[in-house]
């Protein structure tokens, strides 16, 4: 890397950079073939664009270990369910790009730093251009299917989730051809569908995973976060209070999936109950949708979680639609009120436990 970085400084100083924005995978792939004539390395950043300061962190970290950055931005319908929110997904190219502009100045003049130089926004019809995306679970279409990875927790929930998110993760791979990819730690079970993806296929590129950013409070950052309002807002850490519940009980000696989990319940029933006793025009109910500790590699469920191997404990709640809003209350981006759904995880181990309950 430290030769990297030399040339990587001596490269800018040859010349200026600018952010190239296009959607033509065939305007990509020649930029991307020039870069690799020069040994260029990229990293890239898989995005749907709404972007927040966890994909911000997820550059950054790009940048610290590679000559060029690329981002792309694209809202993959296959990984919709025909019931699920494609048609409302947040989409702010505008501030986006503002956001990434002010990366790219930001990396402009550091010389320890790659340069963002490419985002990609490509349409569907670039990313499939034989058949229609089908979001149907018999759908016709050419997909990526990693199981039985994808078919538990989040993929138990939202069966076509992880073939599209596989599918579109190999295209974009393929298009790119980076040396790193770069995920963030939230999307655990992500990270691990495209991990296996890349060993069984032979794909030459690095999984990268960059620790969960967070708001003060805890909540993990998410693009769907705004469409919360005020009020699910207030309630929506529960989420995070519970597993980090479930880490200071095995801090504590829990080590069993029973007395692990009922400190989660503990939390999330304790909320509810509070939340009930408000008027509809106060509370913001929520379910859970589930509770996990799973294994670090495969995600099967554990039932002991061992001291040597620790465990990932994951959830995901439902913030329900809000109940008698004011005139003027925040209900979130464009006012809408309907289901959020938020999910979150945290490693369980004992030094990683020990230091979250000492702090």
């Amino acid at each position: 890397m430290a030769e990297a970085i030399n040339e990587m400084k001596g490269l800018q100083e040859k010349k200026p950079f600018i952010l190239s924005c296009n959607s033509e995978v065939s305007v990509l792939r020649a930029r991307r073939h020039g870069e690799l004539l020069r040994h260029q390395t990229v990293g890239f950043v898989p995005t749907m664009g709404a972007l927040h300061d966890g994909h911000l962190a997820l550059i950054r970290q790009a940048a610290k270990e590679n000559h060029r950055v690329y981002v792309s931005i694209y809202i993959n319908p296959t990984q919709f369910g025909p019931t699920e929110d494609f048609s409302s997904y947040p989409s702010t190219w505008d501030v986006d790009y503002n956001k990434l502009r002010s990366l790219f100045e930001e990396f402009k003049d550091n010389y320890y730093m790659g340069q963002l130089s490419q985002v990609f926004r490509p349409t569907t019809q670039d990313m499939y251009p034989v058949l229609p995306p089908s979001s149907e679970i018999d759908g016709e279409g050419s997909f990526v299917t990693i199981t039985p990875l994808s078919t538990v927790l989040e993929g138990a929930s939202r069966p076509v989730f992880f073939r599209g998110v596989a599918t579109v993760c190999m295209k974009l791979l393929n298009i790119v051809q980076p040396e790193r990819v770069y995920f963030g730690q939230k999307d655990i079970q992500q990270t691990l569908v495209i991990k296996r993806m890349v060993e069984d296929f032979h794909l030459t590129t690095k999984v990268r995973v960059v620790p969960t950013v967070r708001e003060q409070d805890g909540l993990a950052m998410s693009s769907r976060n705004v469409y919360l309002g005020h009020r699910r807002r207030e309630v929506a850490p529960v989420l995070v209070l519970a597993l980090r519940a479930v880490q200071k009980a095995f801090a504590d000696g829990k080590r069993t999936r029973v007395d692990l989990l009922e400190a989660a319940f503990r939390v999330t029933t304790a909320m509810m109950e509070q939340q009930n006793e408000l008027l509809p025009s106060q509370r913001a109910k929520f379910e859970v949708d589930y509770f996990s500790i799973a294994d670090p590699k495969t995600m099967t469920e554990l039932e002991e979680v061992s001291i040597e191997h620790g465990a990932i404990v994951s959830g995901a709640i439902k913030m329900l639609p809000v109940e008698d809003p004011h005139v003027k209350e925040y209900l979130g981006l464009e006012g809408r009120t309907t289901t959020v759904r938020l999910i979150d995880n945290i490693h369980l181990d004992i030094l990683t436990s020990k230091l979250a309950v000492a702090s």
